[in-house]
């Protein structure tokens, strides 16, 4: 007979294997279509948003069949995917203000530039906002990853392990999804080595933003909250570290100002009491 410690631990790896799962349908919807165009072309990429909008259409019954009952009892299906109306506004708000915090630097770097000027002019955002590699970057993939890998697969490892390791393991399924990135690459004339380094590192900082992500998701208990940094995120792209080097009394300085003041507001800004997150914060955060 097998004891509770074993049927705790089958659970358990049955859990990873359907969230390993979650990912690989993800990534493979990508590649679902015969289409000679890169994956800039404007049919390669709706082709891509039908793929990925029905993946996200079947990828909820992972969570459902997958749930413990218990947890139905304490909340509804939707809540569980972090969609919900208490802490709405907050959830929108203040993870974003955190946000912004940490690229500080950046942003007032690209408003020393007057990119950030360009950006507010009208006729600039009409003009990205009918692009559909615009809807992508800022629309489509921050709502199909955060639904995959933060509202249907966070829910089911939290069910098995404390919220720490919750964040980690999930964040690493997203950050190895991003590393089918090398196919493009390599497909571009990219040298192996340079790719692989590319893709490697696309993968760090993809697993870094995805524990941030999750860490909101478990917080707050809203979708939301990841989706809209997500987006936000995309916007900005990675910031270039290099430029704080170029005016070092003022551009690294707010680098740093930013960095530090993220790190003292990160737990009081995502205090669970604030979104009124009862569902999620059940386990010790240790």
């Amino acid at each position: 007979m097998e004891t509770a410690d074993q049927n705790t631990d089958m659970s358990c790896v049955s859990v990873i294997l359907l969230c390993l799962g979650l990912a690989v349908v993800y990534v493979a919807s990508l590649y679902v279509w015969r289409n000679p165009c890169d994956r800039e072309h404007p049919s390669t990429i709706k082709r891509r948003f039908f793929s990925v909008f029905i993946v996200c259409l079947i990828s909820p019954t992972s969570l459902y069949f997958g749930m413990n009952e218990k947890y139905f009892e304490q909340a509804t299906f939707l809540e569980l995917l972090g969609i919900r109306w208490a802490g709405l506004i907050q959830a929108i708000v203040i993870p974003l203000l955190l946000t912004m915090i940490l690229y500080l630097g950046p942003l007032c770097v690209q408003g020393f530039s007057g990119l950030r000027r360009l950006c507010t002019q009208s006729m600039y955002r009409i003009g990205n906002i009918r692009t559909l590699t615009w809807w992508r970057s800022q629309v489509v993939a921050p709502l199909t990853e955060e639904w995959t890998f933060r509202a249907c697969m966070l829910p089911l490892l939290l069910q098995c392990f404390a919220p720490l390791t919750a964040i980690f393991v999930c964040s690493l399924f997203f950050g190895v999804a991003h590393f089918h990135h090398i196919v493009y690459r390599l497909k571009e004339g990219m040298p192996l080595k340079h790719a692989v380094s590319m893709s490697c590192f696309h993968v760090g900082y993809t697993t870094v933003f995805g524990a941030y992500a999750a860490f909101l998701f478990v917080k707050t208990g809203h979708l939301v909250a990841p989706l809209t940094v997500h987006s936000f995120c995309n916007g900005v792209e990675f910031p270039d570290l290099s430029m704080a080097f170029k005016d070092p009394l003022r551009k690294f300085s707010l680098f740093v100002l930013g960095l530090v003041s993220f790190c003292f507001l990160l737990m009081p800004m995502t205090d669970p009491k604030l979104f009124h997150n009862e569902l999620f914060w059940n386990k010790n955060f240790v």
